[in-house]
Parts: structure tokens; C-alpha cells; sequence
């Protein structure tokens, strides 16, 4: 201490001399570090903050830790252990508009506090693949808030991985994080023989793929021991704490502990979670150190059941809060238990008080604005969309708004036999026509993927081929489809179809398709020369015209996906991913006469599709295809399968990116072949963060359409398309046969569908 008095006297004198402001931010920076360092040692804990501006010292650790992460992120093969959640939320603000919010639990008049907890198996398996069964919840609401099921995510984090939540922000331990953050050293803790660095980051630009936080990492070895992160993902504000187990523990490298803020505001609706979770480790098995390899499960490289194995069993069994003290792994606090009390008594009150008229209305409601399963017994439920919910309108340039709702019935029966039955109905606004569709799939042998599948609905309005074989000998400089009022005809299907999956990854299919065609309204010809003649167009042609067209068609597939992950589920093959891309052949034949069909014709089509992940959120999609109608004889309709619009298009990764979003409807049917390619990037930052317009923004996407068809060769779109947790947008601009078409957009809202 004396020397460090005698230093401080003589500091006035050499800067007056050297008139050096840097040389005193230096000294007395030097200053502050010795007199820390000697009363830490006075007190027997050496605890130093750092100099905020040494953002080298912070780069320097942090290349340390992301060079050991890819180590420990494989180092844990497996694991399983007990997961104890417990969830307080308090609601400060609340109205009406909440019960639209399709994942929310009934609130309870005069409640604005509520507690839940759950107690579940949580299996790990390596490299990132978490399976986690619920056994038992208990609570003072209708169910546990899981909000759409991504509440999980945030207890089932592998630290040492590059991105979180399931791939949904970018981890400052990321190979490429000094893009993305900027690292400063808080403080220095010695414990023990080692040295512990609080390291803060904080993200470059204003995201939602971006979180801010620290880290404690231990030195040497480079582990986390503590990892905190917030930020916000769809519509929570999160701030979440990740203690790992002790240094040369079995627990050392996974989280043992978690502690989760979560603000929910919505519509002027306000809800404050806190959430705690523990673990207690059953099992944890580790690579041999320094030794990088992925482990072989299953019968094969590509059986992951071992990964899966919990969710044979999804039943949960509820019980009071009493009974809940044998299963918790944390015991309750004073307040919570008198949430548990105030709740009894005041279920004892109201059903004694709630008029039975009242609680009509109240289901009602609830069917009107929430998303609800229902068990019906014999291992059946059905599954209800909201039936006033704005998130499910799309708006497309080309097609306008639609509105859409869907209805789900599920069965199992022994031996993982499946039924699924979901009835679809949509209503464009600007066509003013209603679509419906039903698919059922049955599936009879789980093990090999053996199903039957029939589907009935009405499809989109079309128009007859040999129209448009009249209008192709039509010059160049006349054909416009603007210059004739096409014969239109309603579509009603029916397709069936068997599937056989005969080896991993190889299905094949067999089954018909049936088209009923009417006529929507008679035809209206323009004359396109002075004379009031139709150019170009068979008088013979019109006296050919039906009311309706039938068509019968056997049909076969085949699909192909090398390298399928998949996982048993009792004895149902579920396919995962893969690292190559999937390849398939479609082809039908149509029958003159058969059920009384009124023309015969072929077709073929091929389709390539692959998606190539490279790291930080960043993905590669593209998609590759043609087909063909030949040998037509009589009337037919060009109707591909893969070259098709949906008349009720829904969200970002549906068919955004595997589409035309300006292509006139009336050409996908004005040909017997096409060629087709779509290429699309996806990042978190492409543009935006050189504009700083990136915080409500999720991805950037870059896109290439390319269509040859003839008279249509080639076509081009380019596209730029952003997704934020509310909503997906899209620009597009077309060219065809080199010429600038036009420029358009597509919107669909994506908020609680993700």
C-alpha cells in the first residue's frame, strides 16, 4: 500500500512533464488494477475488473473458446435425466384481444397470477437431437403454457453449438461470431487453480438473430460454466441464465440448471414469465477426449431410434399439487404455495357460482379464437383451428387475398396403425371461389411406410388444351391471351394412391387420378381481325365442346432420397433429413372410355429438390424439374402435378420458394412441356444490416425462378423476400422472352405459425 501511495504522488509530476493525456489514461487505469489486485488478495479472492477499451484481451479468449467449442460440443454422446420445469406468470395487462391469441390458456376473472409445473424425461443424443416426454403437470391453469411449443427450446441448449433455439439466432460461439458481436472482458475470478473470464458480447447490429449476454469461461481447458444470453424471438422478450455442472463432473460440459425470463406483449396484452428448470442426470455417456467421431445408432448409420426413444409415449398424467411434492426436484416458496391455495379455494367458489348458460358461452368462445384438441376416446382427437383468426390470410399480386382454415382428426390403433383424416376450406376473394380439399392417410404397415391415401377436392379453374393448340398457330405478333375469353371449367378430383417404401429412402407409388371438369360460363370469342373472323381458330373446334370432361388415369411414382435419417416410433418409420437430394419420377396414363372418361393422353414428370445448409442460419434451396403431356387423343387438360399453383397458398416456407409468384395463371396450362429451375439463398443478413433496418427482421432471402416453355422462352423472376415473426414479404419482378413483364408481391401473415 505505501507504494502505491508514493506512486500516486509522483503520477502529477510525470505527466506534467510529458503532457501526455494517454500516458494518464494508462497510469491510472495501472493504478486501479494494483490497488483491486492487493485488496482481493486482503480478502483472499482474486476478483479484477478489466479495462473496458482491451477489446483485444476479450478477441484473444474468445478465439480460444470458439477453437475448443467444436470438441466440446460432440464430447457428450448421450444423456438422460429428470427435467423439473416450474413457470410463474403474472399478467399486468390484459384485454379482449387476448383470447384471439390461438396458444393461450383460459385466464380467470380477477386471476392475474398463475403457476405451473412439469416433471419429464429428457434424452440426449448427439449432435443436437433432444427428446423430450412429459409424465406429469400439475398448476393453477387450464394447461401449461408452452407457447406453441417453443417454451422447450429454451431448456434443451447445447452451449458449445453455433446457433440456439433450434437454429433460430446465431450463438456468439459461432465460427464466424466476430462478424456478429463485439467481445469486452468484465471481471477475472480466480477459484480454485483456475481462472474464470466473465465475457460480455453485444451484437453489431440490431437483430432478433442476434442476443446479447456473457460468458464465464474457465481458463486452460476453455469450458463454460456459466452462459446468459437475452433477447427477443417472436414475440417474447427473453433473458435466460444456463448454469453447467462443475469442473471434472460428468456434468461438466451440459446445463444443470436453467433460470428464463420471459415477456409476452401482444395488442396491448402483457404477460411476465419467470421459469425455472433443473436437472437430475440418470445417465450421461462421453466420447473418449480429443476424439471427434459420430456415434453409429440403430441397426444402421441412418436409425436414429435411439435418439427418439421417448416419444413412444406422449401421455401425461396429472396430479394436485400435494401429490406433485414426490416429483419435484425443487421444492415450492411460501408465495407459490399460497398461489396453490388461493386457487383452490377460488375453484371451490366458482363452481359453485357459474351459471351453466355461462359456461356455454365460454366454450364457444374459446372454439371461436383458440386452437383446441379434443380427445374423443379409442385413441382418437381432433384438432380445431380458431375459426376468427386474421394469421390465416395471404395476399398474393397475382392471386389477391385468400383466407384459409384446416381441421385435423387422428386415430392410432394397435400396432401404430394410423389414421388421419383433414378436411381444408379457403375462399379467394378476388377469383370469389370457395376450394375445399380432404386427404385421408391410412397407414396399415408403419414399418415399412405402407399407406393408402385418397384425396377429394376441387382444384383450380382450367381451360381446354386444343383451345390453346388453336391459339399457338397464331402469328407471334397476335397471340395475347388478353384478346380471347377462355372456356374455363371447374375441377373436382379424386386421387388414390398406395406408397411402399421398398428400402430406406426408395417409395414407391401406385394409384389413379380422376377429373370431373364442368364449364364455368360459355365462351365468349373476341374477333381479332376487321372482317369479324376468328384467325387462326377451327369453326370444327366449337362443335366439339362439352359441358363436362371426365378423365380416368392410372398412375405411378417413384421417389428416391439417398442417405434418409429416420427413427422408429414403436414400430411407425418416421423420415428425418438428408444430406442429398431427393430425386422423383410421376407418371400417368390416361383412359378413353374407363368410368367414363372422354379422352386419353400421357404424362411424365421429373422433380429434383435439395436443400443445403452451410452454417450461421444460411441455407441454399434449389429445385430442379420437367414434364411433359404426349400421345393426347380428343379433349385433354394440361394439368401438371409439379408445375401447378395452389389456390391458397400459405407462408414463407411452403411455396415461396418453389414457385412463380407473377407467372399468368392462364400459361400453366398452355403447354404440353416445360422445363423448370428455382434457386434460392437464405441468411440473416444480406442487405439490411447496411441500412440498420434489421431488428424485426428474421431472414433475407435472394431468389431465381426460370421457367422454358413455348412461346414462353425463357421466363425470369427475381425476388427479394423477408421474414420477420409477424409477417412474410416478398418483391418480384419478371421478364419473359427478354422483355420486362411487370413487378409484384406476395404477403402472408406467419404470427403463432411458426
Amino acid at each position: 500500500m505505501i507504494f502505491l501511495v508514493r506512486l500516486s504522488l509522483y503520477l502529477p509530476i510525470i505527466l506534467f512533464v510529458l503532457r501526455l493525456k494517454r500516458l494518464l489514461c494508462i497510469w491510472l487505469g495501472l493504478f486501479c488494477l494494483l490497488f483491486v489486485q492487493v485488496k482481493a488478495n486482503d480478502e483472499g479472492v482474486n476478483a479484477v475488473p478489466q479495462w473496458q477499451g482491451d477489446k483485444h484481451l476479450a478477441d484473444s479468449l474468445m478465439e480460444r473458446v470458439t477453437s475448443f467449442a467444436p470438441l466440446y460440443r460432440e464430447i457428450v454422446k448421450d444423456y438422460q435425466a429428470k427435467l423439473y420445469m416450474k413457470g410463474t406468470l403474472k399478467v399486468p395487462k390484459k384485454n379482449q384481444l387476448i383470447r384471439f391469441l390461438p396458444t393461450m390458456f383460459r385466464m380467470k376473472k380477477g386471476v392475474n397470477e398463475y403457476l405451473t409445473e412439469t416433471m419429464g424425461d429428457l434424452h440426449y443424443t448427439m449432435p443436437d437431437i433432444y427428446d423430450y416426454k412429459v409424465n406429469a403437470q400439475t398448476g393453477t391453469s387450464s394447461h401449461f403454457w408452452e407457447m406453441d411449443g417453443r417454451l422447450y427450446d429454451y431448456f434443451q441448449i447445447n452451449v458449445y453449438q453455433p446457433t440456439l433455439l433450434k437454429d433460430k439466432l446465431i450463438s456468439p460461439l459461432a465460427p464466424n461470431a466476430k462478424e456478429y458481436y463485439r467481445f469486452r472482458v468484465d471481471t477475472v475470478v480466480t477459484k480454485g487453480t483456475h481462472v474464470l473470464y466473465k465475457i460480455r458480447f453485444i451484437p453489431r447490429n440490431r437483430s432478433y438473430q442476434l442476443v446479447g449476454g456473457y460468458l464465464v469461461v474457465c481458463d486452460q481447458i476453455w469450458t463454460i460454466r456459466e452462459f446468459c444470453f437475452f433477447g427477443r424471438s417472436e414475440m417474447l422478450q427473453f433473458n435466460n441464465r444456463i448454469c453447467l455442472g462443475e469442473i471434472g463432473s460428468m456434468e461438466e460440459f451440459i446445463p444443470i440448471s436453467y433460470e428464463l425470463e420471459a415477456n409476452f406483449d401482444y395488442l396491448g396484452n402483457r404477460i411476465e414469465g419467470n421459469y425455472e428448470a433443473t436437472l437430475k442426470y440418470e445417465d450421461v455417456s462421453l466420447l473418449m477426449p480429443l476424439v471427434k467421431r459420430t456415434p453409429k445408432v440403430g441397426k444402421d448409420k441412418y436409425d436414429l431410434t435411439a435418439s427418439y426413444s421417448l416419444q413412444n409415449d406422449t401421455n401425461k398424467v396429472l396430479y394436485s399439487y400435494q401429490a406433485f411434492d414426490t416429483l419435484r426436484l425443487k421444492p415450492l416458496s411460501d408465495k407459490e404455495k399460497q398461489l396453490y391455495e388461493t386457487f383452490q379455494q377460488n375453484n371451490v367458489t366458482t363452481q359453485q357460482q357459474e351459471h351453466p348458460r355461462k359456461v356455454f358461452w365460454s366454450s364457444v368462445g374459446d372454439l371461436l379464437t383458440t386452437r383446441n384438441t379434443y380427445d374423443i376416446g379409442d385413441g382418437s382427437n381432433i384438432r380445431v383451428s380458431p375459426l376468427i383468426n386474421p394469421f390465416l390470410v395471404s395476399y398474393s399480386g397475382s392471386r389477391g387475398w385468400s383466407y384459409r382454415q384446416e381441421l385435423r382428426y387422428t386415430r392410432t390403433f394397435n400396432d401404430d396403425r394410423l389414421l388421419r383424416i383433414v378436411p381444408r376450406i379457403g375462399y379467394n376473394f378476388t377469383e370469389k371461389a370457395l376450394y375445399w380439399r380432404i386427404k385421408s392417410d391410412l397407414y396399415y404397415w408403419p414399418q415399412k411406410n405402407a399407406s393408402l391415401h385418397v384425396e377429394l377436392g376441387t382444384g383450380n379453374r382450367i381451360y381446354s388444351s386444343e383451345v390453346i393448340d388453336d391459339l399457338k398457330a397464331l402469328p407471334d405478333s397476335t397471340f395475347d391471351f388478353n384478346l380471347i375469353h377462355l372456356d374455363y371449367f371447374k375441377d373436382l378430383y379424386m386421387n388414390i394412391e398406395h406408397r411402399w417404401e421398398i428400402v430406406n429412402g426408395l417409395t414407391l407409388g401406385l394409384g389413379v387420378s380422376t377429373h370431373q371438369r364442368s364449364e364455368v360460363n360459355r365462351s365468349r370469342w373476341i374477333p381479332i381481325n376487321g372482317s369479324g373472323t376468328l384467325v387462326g381458330i377451327d369453326p370444327e373446334v366449337l362443335k366439339r365442346f362439352r359441358h363436362s370432361y371426365g378423365s380416368f388415369a392410372p398412375r405411378i411414382s417413384l421417389s428416391w432420397t439417398p442417405g434418409q435419417y429416420y427413427y422408429m416410433q414403436g414400430k411407425r418409420k418416421v423420415n428425418l433429413h438428408s444430406h442429398y437430394p431427393t430425386i422423383a419420377i410421376d407418371m400417368e396414363r390416361g383412359l378413353k372410355g374407363v368410368f367414363g372418361s372422354t379422352g386419353s393422353y400421357e404424362r411424365i414428370e421429373v422433380d429434383l429438390q435439395h436443400t443445403i445448409p452451410l452454417g450461421g442460419l444460411r441455407n441454399i434451396y434449389y429445385r430442379l424439374g420437367g414434364g411433359a403431356f404426349t400421345n393426347q387423343e380428343e379433349m385433354y387438360f394440361v394439368d401438371f402435378v409439379n408445375l401447378k399453383r395452389s389456390n391458397l397458398p400459405v407462408g414463407w416456407n411452403d411455396e415461396i420458394g418453389g414457385v412463380f409468384q407473377l407467372l399468368d395463371a392462364r400459361w400453366y396450362n398452355s403447354s404440353r412441356e416445360y422445363l423448370r429451375g428455382h434457386f434460392t439463398y437464405e441468411a440473416p443478413f444480406i442487405f439490411l444490416p447496411h441500412k440498420r433496418l434489421t431488428q424485426h427482421v428474421l431472414n433475407e432471402r435472394l431468389y431465381l425462378n426460370l421457367l422454358s416453355m413455348p412461346r414462353l422462352n425463357p421466363y425470369i423472376e427475381l425476388g427479394y423476400g423477408v421474414g420477420t415473426h409477424i409477417f412474410d414479404f416478398g418483391l418480384f419482378v419478371s421478364f419473359a422472352n427478354g422483355k420486362y413483364q411487370e413487378l409484384g408481391c406476395k404477403f402472408t401473415f406467419e404470427l403463432f405459425n411458426r
